[in-house]
């Protein structure tokens, strides 16, 4: 099933929750936009793509329980459902993406109020519907970068659990795998959520394909050792200049993968890639709540002390020159990118 998806029958939104993967398998469903806007920031629903399309079910949400008795009034309601949506996390740059396409749909829509609730919901469903179809595109043109017997270091969870389907640096792997690549993956955990350990692990089991979880900061041993061959990771947002802001840990991974001549690839779609932003230090990096740092425990104790206090950001950016390409729906970027990424993300199609 989709990771996000709209029920016609119930008028709601339903997704996976990835909080409790993989222990459990639970759908959820949300009836209010401030549920959506929650569900995001709580992370039970996460990745770049899956964040943009359940924002845009959340404005479907929102329009249909509005009861606003003229066009304007209506889209003032949805403006304000995509205020709350927009700021439940600020990184992901396909989270205000999907919310633009949503509400340039409804300002554009004719009619009455219930034409411009169709339009919303029309919209937001061809949001999810588009994020297949490119995660499948990006997937064919990122599979003919890997060689048969490759190993793999991944960061992070970017399958289908991080879109609507398939995936993006996973769905690469997947595609791979698919079309009789014999492949192996190094699954960094991810710390402090362990994304990596928790749900590109479980999705590798899904689609059988050979694993072994590493600690983080393990990937500089294997690189070095000559026991990885390719790095594939995904992106949050994605500067003009094709820096990169992806889940905190992955600058450390590609620097360590730069210095050995192992090749690194992002995966992203282009509507991750904000061209209003020249470089990745304008990136917004969203820092999360201590808790997830200092919440780790072994053999049921608290591993810092009870006084501890932390930072946690989520993200870090990882700059052009140690990225060997980037794959998007429209094809691989190579350097510079100053110069080739823009005129990739403006091309038709």
């Amino acid at each position: 099933m989709r990771t996000v998806e709209w029920d016609a029958a119930e008028q709601c939104v339903r997704m996976i929750d990835q909080r409790l993967l993989p222990a459990e398998f639970k759908l959820v469903s949300y009836r209010d936009y401030r549920q959506v806007a929650q569900a995001i920031q709580q992370m039970v629903v996460r990745g770049a793509p899956a964040i943009g399309a359940a924002a845009a079910f959340g404005l479907a949400l929102a329009a249909q329980r509005s009861r606003a008795a003229n066009k304007d009034a209506l889209i003032q309601e949805i403006h304000e459902a995509a205020a709350t949506l927009s700021s439940a996390r600020p990184t992901a740059a396909n989270l205000t993406w999907g919310l633009r396409r949503v509400l340039d749909a409804a300002e554009r829509g004719e009619g009455g109020v219930e034409a411009i609730v169709g339009a919303v919901l029309m919209e937001a469903q061809r949001i999810a519907d588009e994020d297949v179809v490119i995660n499948q595109r990006m997937a064919r043109y990122g599979a003919e970068l890997i060689d048969d017997g490759d190993t793999i270091i991944h960061h992070c969870n970017t399958g289908a659990l991080a879109t609507v389907d398939w995936g993006t640096a996973l769905g690469v792997i997947r595609m791979a795998h698919t079309q009789g690549k014999r492949v192996h993956v190094l699954v960094d955990e991810t710390r402090p959520r362990l994304q990596g350990a928790r749900l590109t692990a479980w999705e590798l089991e899904q689609y059988k394909i050979p694993y072994e979880i590493i600690a983080d900061n393990a990937a500089g041993y294997f690189l070095r050792s000559g026991q990885a061959q390719k790095v594939f990771f995904g992106g949050d947002r994605m500067a003009a200049n094709g820096d990169v802001a992806n889940k905190i840990g992955t600058y450390m991974l590609a620097l360590a993968a730069y210095d050995n001549n192992v090749p690194v690839y992002c995966v992203v779609p282009t509507s991750t890639i904000d061209l209003s932003l020249a470089h990745g230090g304008l990136i917004p990096i969203e820092e999360r709540n201590a808790d997830e740092v200092l919440g780790l425990q072994i053999d049921g104790q608290a591993v810092a002390p009870g006084n501890a206090r932390a930072r946690n950001p989520a993200f870090d950016v990882t700059p052009n020159r140690l990225i060997t390409g980037i794959v998007t729906e429209k094809g691989v970027v190579t350097p510079p990118y100053e110069k080739n990424l823009r005129p990739a993300v403006e091309m038709p199609g």
